[in-house]
């Protein structure tokens, strides 16, 4: 039953689940946990596949990460002693106002409550992702990385019937080699989207079904990370750093953090709010910079980079939050939105909206329904401590989007004065692709040459992001029409593509022949960050997944 096939009258081979999961992260894998351990103790019998576009469970996983334990502990409790991955207890947390040359400490007493970590873990998100595989895998869950889901399949009613993965041994121009391998069918009952920040299927399922029809536009922001081992003088286990104004503008949401754990190592990043107006602002080279700040400097001398990446950021949080059921699925973790952006987390609101899918989903199984909408999901969210979370951080967005001095005014009275109970809702009024001004009326950004010690350029960043792409596979960052770059993005915006990409996948270069400058599309560097997808001011860019097991490879980020 499936539609739009890449080549006409072939065969694919089939399988068939009670419930097909797409993406191995943490929403995912806690969907198939719960399944199976309600299915034990009803004696149920679920069969759950979980397909994972990495090469392996946790390649594409990035994150800070300081995570918030309690939905781990309602997963698996006393996962403690089951030999989970290094994590470090957070102990210090300080918050930073930076200018160029100074610092302001927010004192104690003044830091939101959503700011404050104690009882938190610092921990590597892509080896605590593996280690979920794990668990999930000794369930009897059956994992396949490498296998990216290219397109949804439907019913004759129009019901989502499963996934088809992506077809393999294809040439540039979409074209069957000798090596070619049809993707296959994997059908179920139902089957659960957990793709992450902008997942291209969550794209298309919210647009087919109009799932955002009475929620706010989702906001999103893209989070660079790098990897550092410091100096032992310089490090501070459990230490927790948020940073907010310089090297950005008032106008321009964003900021730093820096984490300590494990032996010797340092998560340091930064988040840049895709809402920003210049088209000149380059969020990778805003991150460098960021680095060189007195306050920030010293603690990186002598230090080794290990590894880097950069990953989109879903931040709208429960105004933006799309219906999260259709016939035959629904959405969980970052493919719909869970993050609570105040709190900078959103792996155990990850975990806890796929428990809360799974519930609904043993209960429709268990009742003998297919492809039918999961009400019981969205019932059981509004139910739970996870909407009550994110309805006391509900106006964080909008109120950050009124710029540094307003927002942080805004989100103190909300937050620390009326503890997330404000008698009043903000809204996000516009996509992110909309804030971005014409070139004309903003003033371009010189950035310093990188020194290859502190600050870095982008090729350089992107070999240590493992990243990995078939040098003849098709090209898989699509244009709906060619003309725009140069007609368009390069004219009226100073084509922004070249800057707000962290991984140099886009620059405008001569063309051949001398008649002017051509969108070059180096997509072997691309590190699945979806920014282009979401901040393309004309909505040029389709990101779509290329071949299976391709992109980063992620160890400890």
């Amino acid at each position: 039953m499936g539609q739009d096939e890449p080549v006409d009258g072939i065969e694919r081979d089939a399988m068939e689940f009670d419930v097909v999961v797409v993406g191995a992260g943490p929403a995912g894998l806690a969907t198939a946990i719960r399944l199976k351990q309600l299915a034990a103790e009803r004696s149920q019998d679920i069969s759950v596949c979980v397909i994972e576009k990495g090469a392996e469970v946790g390649a594409h996983i990035l994150s800070g990460a300081v995570i918030d334990p309690g939905a781990l502990d309602e997963l698996l409790p006393g996962w403690k002693e089951n030999d989970p991955p290094a994590m470090t207890a957070a102990t210090t947390d300080e918050v930073l106002f930076l200018s160029a040359a100074h610092q302001l400490k927010v004192p104690a007493w003044a830091t939101p409550p959503a700011m404050q970590n104690h009882g938190n873990y610092i921990v590597s998100l892509a080896q605590l992702t593996r280690w979920l595989g794990g668990q999930a895998e000794a369930l009897g869950v059956e994992i396949y990385p490498g296998f990216p889901a290219a397109r949804v399949l439907y019913t004759a009613e129009g019901q989502v019937r499963g996934v088809v993965t992506g077809d393999m041994g294809l040439d540039r121009d979409g074209q069957p080699t000798d090596a070619f391998q049809p993707g296959m069918e994997l059908l179920g009952r139902y089957t659960v989207f957990a793709e992450g920040s902008r997942g291209h299927l969550g794209r298309a399922l919210i647009e087919r079904f109009r799932l955002d029809a009475d929620s706010d536009p989702q906001s999103y922001g893209i989070g660079i990370k790098e990897l550092w081992e410091v100096r032992p003088e310089h490090f501070r286990p459990g230490l927790i750093v948020h940073t907010a104004g310089w090297p950005l503008d008032n106008a321009t949401y964003g900021g730093g953090f820096i984490y300590h754990f494990g032996e010797n190592r340092v998560a340091a990043g930064f988040v840049v709010g895709l809402n920003y107006q210049n088209p000149y602002l380059s969020p990778f080279e805003e991150f460098q910079r960021w680095k060189t700040h007195p306050a920030l400097r010293g603690m990186f001398e002598g230090g080794r980079r290990l590894e880097y990446g950069a990953r989109a950021i879903t931040a709208g949080g429960l105004n933006a939050l799309p219906k999260l059921v259709f016939p035959g699925g629904c959405l969980v973790g970052c493919d719909a939105g869970f993050l609570n952006a105040a709190r900078i987390k959103g792996t155990h609101t990850a975990i806890k909206s796929g428990m809360l899918a799974a519930g609904a989903l043993a209960d429709a199984l268990q009742a003998g329904r297919a492809h039918d909408e999961l009400s019981a999901y969205p019932e059981a969210f509004r139910a739970s401590w996870l909407y009550g979370e994110l309805w006391k951080t509900r106006n964080f967005k909008a109120a950050m989007g009124k710029g540094l001095v307003m927002g942080t005014l805004l989100v103190g009275l909300d937050q620390t004065v009326f503890r997330g109970r404000l008698p009043v809702t903000l809204h996000v009024k516009k996509p992110d692709h909309l804030y971005l001004k014409p070139a004309s009326e903003c003033q371009p950004i010189e950035y310093p040459r990188p020194d290859g010690k502190l600050t870095f350029d982008r090729l350089s960043s992107v070999y240590l992001s493992g990243v990995n792409h078939g040098e003849q596979e098709p090209v898989h960052l699509r244009l709906k029409d060619p003309n725009v770059p140069t007609a368009i993005n390069l004219p009226e915006y100073a084509g922004p593509e070249a800057r707000y990409c962290p991984a140099a996948v886009y620059e405008y270069v001569e063309h051949e022949d001398g008649s002017g400058l051509r969108l070059q599309i180096n997509a072997q560097n691309c590190v699945h960050c979806k920014t282009c997808d979401i901040k393309d001011p004309t909505q040029n860019i389709i990101w779509t997944p290329p071949e299976g097991g391709g992109g980063p490879g992620y160890s400890s980020m």
